[in-house]
This record gives structure tokens, C-alpha cells and sequence, in this order.
């Protein structure tokens, strides 16, 4: 069962009795049906009766129902409203446009517009590099989607994607001061997407493709990358990638363990698992095993897509057959991006000792987080409410940070590579419970964005003495 948390935060606002025990009669009332106040608040005060705003932390919609039911039935008592907070948050949009420059006189106007724009627009017209000098190019980034895999909703569409992509924008901006903008495309269609993708690109510096459903995903994400001039970077697949290869680089030195002595399975081989598997072949596990809704995938089995028999030629050197849990025995690591409650104690039992358990699926993991701390050396989810949460979110603002300053024109293995790395290197002393910093860690953008900037600059190295 899930735990009340701030997804599910309301405030209700109830007339109730002016009476010594209202606060407590309120408080005990909500906490017998699991609900947690968060605060007491009197709006109004008579000799007779108070209206109090009482916020509290729920389960789901349906918990909200038992807890304004539960006020309800204390003599006295009556709820207004209810009001949603996260609906509230989200009221009106979550980002907005500043300007950057005082249009204070005409001055001013003609400098930031007409007449003296023109000068600045003829520059760029001679030199199409300076777009990322003289204009917003420098430092934007297009959050582009078709709404057909957001977050674990499914095709929800376009419109509704938007909430969405709106956060991550703030995000960018609050971790990495990178202006993003959600561009939210009606057509889920590969070839429109591309084609509009290269249409809009000249107005930024970077595309980060958002919740795009595999295998659609992959031929969008290769196709632009060999079209623009610009770094494309598939979150759901790279930044997911990045982080867990961070937090496995702790995790393994927590039990003492190297990756050339690790064999991991990885359950779930959408955009996620196939961006981890791929990351994992650069640094030569002993192996690495994947595992589908049907099974272990190898060269021999029936029904491969390109994606698959991609993954099958570069996995499971020992040839096993089977299910997840067959792929389990004897592994020292399981990386699941993939769907809830698969396995329990009984397989988990079944890998080496100290196992590494990476539980992704959200909001339920693929086994109990509770049950894995019991049997696993590290555990890791994907939620909040553990230790060692995988958060997109401490990769993505400080690589397109490092690629926007290096003005780099495209990403690669070797770069994600060396932001994985500043990820686990922030973690100065791992421990079981402590493997991956906070998403407010502070540091986490900067160093990822230095490791960014160092490897574009090699890159670019390698590139002359090629040239040369």
C-alpha cells in the first residue's frame, strides 16, 4: 500500500465548535483513516465556532473521500471544501517568460527592436554561428513530446503531457539556469515529429526529447541527431542511463565488488533498459542479462524487433533461456525499469551475495523496497519515500548545462559516460543508504556540467588531430 504523501496534499477548510479540543478531536480524526496533518490553521474565530484550514498528506483520491468522511462524522464538524494542492501548484501554468533587458525608453526600444535589431539580425544572416552569441539560442532548450509515454500514464496525448513538460522546464531552470520550453506536438507520427523537430531547431541550442514511447523513440532520436547540428538527448533513455550507472558505480564499491566481476540483469528493455544495457557494455561487465515480458532475451528467440536483436547480439554470453526469475540466479545486480511486483524474497534469495537490487518501476517498484532491504546488500528505487532514489533529475540539468557552455553539436557515449561519473564522484564516502546525492544536492548540476564541458572539449581534440 502506498504512503501519504505530498502527491495527494489537500486542505480542507471545516466549520467545527470553538472548543479546547477541536485541534486534537481534527488531528485524531484524520489519523484514524492514515492521513497526516501537515498544519492547523484558524481563518475564523467566534465566541461559538472557528473555521479552521487543516492541510493533510493522503494516499490517493479515494483516501481523500475516508478522510473528509471521517471529519465529517465528528459532531459539529462540517468541511466547506476541499482543496487540491497539487492541482492548486499547477494553477495558471508553473513557467513564465522574463525579459532581460529595461525597455524603459525609446532608447532602449530601438536598441532591443527596431531599428538596431536589424544590425544584430544581418550579423547572424553572414555568420549563422553567432545565433548562439547574440540570441537565446545559447542557452534553450526545446522539451519535445508527443505524449504517447508520460511518465507511467501512458499515450495521454499531447495536451496532457503538458503539466509535464512544464516541470521539467522549471526543473532546468532551478538546477541548471538553462531556459527550457515545453513543446508539446498533436501527432505521434515519426516522420511529422522529425520533420518539425528540424523545423523549430534553429531557435535553441539543444533538444531534450521527452516521453516519446519506444521503439518510435529510437528512430526519432537517431534520425535527429543525424540531421541537426545540435545535441538531441533522449531522457527516458540517457538521463535514466546516467544515473543508474553513477549509483551503480557506488553501489558496487559499497560490497567491495568491480564491474568486470559483476553479471547484471536488467529487467526492461524500453528506452531506459536499452540506454543502460548500452552504457553497461563501455564498462565490460562480466555480463548482462535482459529480461522482457517474455523472457530472457537471446539471439534464438522467436518475435525479435531491431531493438531486440540489437540487445540479444550484445548480451547473455552464456546463452540462458528462461524467465526473470531463471536470470536471477546467481546475478550480483538487477536493474528493473519494467512493471510492478515481479519477484519477491523467494528469487531474491536466489542471487550471490550482496546483491544489488535497483527497483525503478514507479510508483511500485518490481519488488517490495522493504522486503529487498531485507535480503539485499543495496537497495534503490525510483521513489522518494527510500534511500538512494534514481532521479532524472541530478543528470539532465547539468549535461545540458556543460553542452550549451561547451556549444557542443551532439552528445556522446563518452560524454554520458563522464557525467555518470561526476554523479557517483559527489558521493564521497558511499554507504548502503547513501549511494546517489540528493536532487538538492547543489553540486551535483556543476560537477556533471564540468564533466560535460571537459569531454566536449576532448572530443573536440581527438576531432582536429583526426582532421589533421
Amino acid at each position: 500500500m502506498s504512503i501519504p504523501g505530498p502527491g495527494y496534499a489537500i486542505t480542507a477548510r471545516v466549520d467545527s465548535p470553538a472548543r479546547p479540543s477541536t485541534a486534537g478531536d481534527l488531528t485524531a480524526a484524520v489519523g484514524q483513516v492514515g492521513g497526516v496533518v501537515t498544519a492547523f490553521d484558524v481563518v475564523e474565530s467566534r465566541p461559538e465556532s472557528l473555521v479552521v484550514d487543516i492541510s493533510v498528506n493522503a494516499r490517493n483520491t479515494e483516501h481523500v473521500e475516508e478522510i473528509k468522511a471521517s471529519i465529517e462524522a465528528l459532531e459539529g464538524f462540517s468541511v466547506r471544501k476541499v482543496s487540491d494542492r497539487t492541482f492548486l501548484l499547477h494553477l495558471g501554468g508553473k513557467i513564465e517568460v522574463h525579459s532581460k533587458v529595461n525597455l524603459r525608453t525609446r532608447d532602449d526600444l530601438s536598441r532591443a527592436y527596431t531599428p538596431g535589431v536589424a544590425r544584430v539580425s544581418m550579423a547572424i544572416a553572414e555568420n549563422p554561428s553567432d545565433a548562439r552569441r547574440l540570441t537565446i539560442k545559447r542557452n534553450t532548450v526545446a522539451v519535445v513530446t508527443d505524449g504517447s509515454a508520460v511518465l507511467g500514464l501512458g499515450n495521454i496525448g499531447a495536451a496532457a503531457a503538458m503539466p509535464v513538460m512544464e516541470g521539467k522546464a522549471a526543473l532546468f531552470k532551478q538546477f541548471a539556469n538553462v531556459d527550457a520550453w515545453p513543446v508539446c506536438l498533436d501527432t505521434q507520427d515519426t516522420e511529422e515529429i522529425i520533420r518539425t523537430v528540424q523545423l523549430i531547431a534553429p531557435g535553441y541550442g539543444g533538444i531534450n526529447l521527452e516521453d516519446i514511447a519506444a521503439p518510435r523513440c529510437f528512430e526519432i532520436e537517431s534520425r535527429l541527431r543525424e540531421l541537426l547540428d545540435i545535441p538531441v538527448f533522449h531522457d527516458d533513455q540517457h538521463g535514466t542511463a546516467v544515473v543508474v550507472l553513477g549509483a551503480l558505480r557506488n553501489a558496487l564499491r559499497v560490497v567491495g565488488k568491480k564491474f568486470s566481476d559483476a553479471r547484471v540483469v536488467v529487467c526492461g528493455v524500453g528506452a531506459a533498459g536499452s540506454a543502460i544495457i548500452r552504457l553497461l557494455g563501455s564498462e565490460q561487465t562480466a555480463d548482462v542479462v535482459a529480461v522482457d515480458v517474455d523472457g530472457i532475451v537471446h539471439p534464438g528467440r522467436e518475435g525479435l524487433d531491431d531493438n531486440l536483436r540489437s540487445i540479444a547480439a550484445q548480451t547473455n554470453r552464456e546463452g540462458r533461456t528462461g524467465t526473470l526469475a531463471d536470470a536471477l540466479v546467481g546475478a550480483d545486480v538487477f536493474v528493473g525499469v519494467s512493471a510492478p511486483n515481479l519477484f519477491g524474497a523467494e528469487e531474491l534469495a536466489t542471487m550471490s551475495s550482496d546483491a544489488i537490487v535497483f527497483a525503478l518501476a514507479n510508483p511500485d517498484p518490481e519488488i517490495d523496497p522493504t522486503v529487498a532491504m531485507q535480503h539485499a546488500a543495496v537497495v534503490a528505487t525510483g521513489r522518494s519515500d527510500y534511500p538512494n532514489q534514481i532521479n532524472n533529475v541530478l543528470a539532465f540539468p547539468g549535461v545540458f548545462r556543460g553542452l550549451l557552455d561547451a556549444q557542443a553539436h551532439d552528445i556522446t557515449d563518452g560524454m554520458m559516460l563522464a557525467a555518470a561519473e561526476a554523479i557517483a564522484d559527489v558521493v564521497a564516502e558511499p554507504n548502503p543508504s547513501f549511494i546517489v546525492p540528493s536532487v538538492f544536492d547543489q553540486t551535483v548540476a556543476p560537477a556533471v556540467a564540468e564533466a560535460l564541458r571537459s569531454a566536449a572539449a576532448k572530443q573536440a581534440r581527438q576531432g582536429q588531430v583526426e582532421a589533421g
